[in-house]
C-alpha cells in the first residue's frame, strides 16, 4: 500500500513536466535551434548550406556600408511611421463611430471594413496593381471624374515620388479593419459609470475621452502600436507584386526584400543571417522605446 501511494505521488510530481516536454521540444526544435544556428550563419560567408567560409564580422562591416541597406532602412522606417500616423488614429477613430449604439446595421459595417484584411498581401498587390493602371485604372477614373476632368493620367506605381505613398494608402485600406477590432475589444471595459459620471459634471465628449476613455485602452493602444511598427517593418509581399521589385529608384525597397535580394537570391544564407538579425536588433530597440514611452505616458495621465 505504502509502494502504490509512493509510486502515486512520484506520478504527480512528474505530471507537469510531462505536459510541458513537447512545447520545449518543439520550441527547441522549431525556434530556439534556428535562432542559434543563423546567428552563427551571421558569421560565415556561405555558397548554400554546405560550403561556408568563417568572416566574423565582415557580413556586418559590410552591411553597414552598403547604400542599399541604409536606402532600404530609410524606406522602411518612413513607411512605419506615416503607416502608424495614419492607421492608428483612423482604426480608433473607426472603432469609435461603431461602437456607437444609435448606428443601424453596426456588425454589416464592422464587417465591411474588416473584411480587406482577409485577403493576402499578394492579393492585394495584384489588384492594386490593376486599379493604379495610369490609363486604363479605376482610381485614375474615378479621380477624373471627381475632378471634373476628362483624363487623368497619374503614374501612382513608376513615379519616384508616389511609390511610397501608394504603399501606405494600400496598406492602410487592408489593416485598418485589424487594428479596429483590438479598439472595439478595449472599448467593452471602458466603465460607463464613469463616462456617466463624466456627463453629470458636464465633461463634452472630448474631455471623457482624454479621462476616461483614453486611460483604459491605453495598454491596447501601445500593443496596436508596437505590432503596427513590427508589421511595417516586415514589409514584402506588398511591394514586391505591386512594384514588382523595388520600384523606380529603389524607392520601394524593404529591408526584407533587402535581405531576400542580397541573401537568399545569391545563397549568401550568412549575410542574409547579418541582416535578419540587424533586423531584430532594430526592431528591439524600437519596441522598447515605444513600451517605455507609453508606460511613461500612462503614469503621467
Amino acid at each position: 500500500m505504502r509502494e502504490s501511494s509512493a509510486f502515486f505521488k512520484k506520478q504527480q510530481k512528474l505530471a507537469p513536466y510531462l505536459f510541458v516536454i513537447p512545447f520545449v521540444l518543439t520550441f527547441c526544435i522549431f525556434s530556439a535551434y534556428p535562432y542559434i544556428k543563423s546567428l552563427t550563419y551571421s558569421l560565415y560567408a556561405t555558397s548554400g548550406p554546405k560550403d561556408s567560409k568563417f568572416v566574423g564580422l565582415a557580413n556586418y562591416q559590410f552591411l553597414w556600408s552598403d547604400p542599399d541597406f541604409w536606402t532600404a532602412v530609410k524606406n522602411t522606417a518612413l513607411f512605419a511611421f506615416l503607416s502608424v500616423a495614419i492607421q492608428l488614429p483612423l482604426s480608433l477613430g473607426l472603432a469609435l463611430l461603431l461602437s456607437q449604439k444609435w448606428i443601424k446595421g453596426v456588425q454589416m459595417w464592422r464587417l465591411a471594413v474588416f473584411m480587406p484584411n482577409l485577403m493576402g498581401q499578394v492579393a492585394v498587390g495584384v489588384l492594386f496593381g490593376v486599379l493604379l493602371q495610369p490609363k486604363c485604372g479605376l482610381v485614375n477614373i474615378g479621380l477624373a471624374q471627381l475632378l471634373g476632368v476628362s483624363w487623368l493620367d497619374q503614374k501612382w506605381l513608376s513615379e519616384p515620388q508616389n511609390v511610397l505613398p501608394a504603399l501606405v494608402l494600400v496598406t492602410a485600406w487592408m489593416s485598418i479593419g485589424y487594428n479596429m477590432i483590438y479598439f472595439l475589444a478595449a472599448l467593452q471595459n471602458v466603465d460607463q459609470e464613469l463616462i456617466e459620471a463624466a456627463m453629470v459634471d458636464g465633461a463634452n465628449a472630448a474631455q471623457r475621452f482624454r479621462a476616461v476613455t483614453l486611460p483604459t485602452i491605453a495598454p491596447v493602444m501601445a500593443f496596436v502600436l508596437v505590432t503596427m511598427t513590427v508589421g511595417s517593418f516586415q514589409l514584402y509581399e506588398l511591394p514586391r507584386t505591386l512594384l514588382n521589385g523595388g520600384g523606380p529608384d529603389n524607392r520601394g525597397l524593404t529591408i526584407i526584400m533587402y535581405l531576400f535580394n542580397n541573401g537568399l537570391l545569391s545563397g549568401d544564407l550568412g549575410y542574409a543571417s547579418a541582416v535578419g538579425w540587424t533586423l531584430a536588433v532594430m526592431l528591439a530597440m524600437i519596441s522598447g522605446v515605444q513600451i517605455w514611452l507609453s508606460g511613461t505616458a500612462k503614469k503621467e495621465a
